[in-house]
């Protein structure tokens, strides 16, 4: 599943989804809005582009490790500190593979996929976004 929502997503849920007899690891990455300064942000993103792209990250994950399955949820809207952002979810036989995968989608995901973030801050506001992105979740 790929798919870009404001609503929050339920980790439980997805990680019961990715269960099989021949599963042998799952692997969570969570991202979450960390106070480092910041009040609330805005997550925007052309979301045709960003689903493609995730479905490509995807594609290419499960390519190069044998994975199982991959599930990405960003989420898009305002959100708080301490709301989830993005949640990769990837199931495979063995704890390494689904590690692996993990990191490649998450670090493919913040150098590829069109989504901005605006972060308010007590008196101003700033737009990050690609790279700059790697700091925040």
């Amino acid at each position: 599943m790929i798919r870009l929502q404001q609503d929050d997503f339920n980790v439980t849920t997805l990680v019961e989804a990715a269960k099989s007899r021949e599963t042998g690891a799952i692997v969570t990455f969570i991202g979450i809005v960390r106070d480092d300064g910041i009040e609330c942000m805005e997550l925007e993103a052309y979301h045709e582009v960003a689903e493609r792209e995730l479905a490509v990250i995807r594609d290419e994950a499960m390519k190069e490790f044998p994975l199982h399955s991959v599930d990405i949820i960003h989420r898009t809207g305002p959100l708080r500190v301490g709301d989830n952002i993005v949640l990769i979810v990837v199931s495979a036989g063995h704890r390494k593979e689904a590690f692996l995968g993990c990191e490649y989608i998450i670090d493919r995901l913040k150098q590829t996929v069109p989504i901005w973030k605006k972060e308010y801050l007590k008196d101003s506001s700033r737009w990050v976004g690609g790279e700059e992105r790697h700091g925040h979740s």
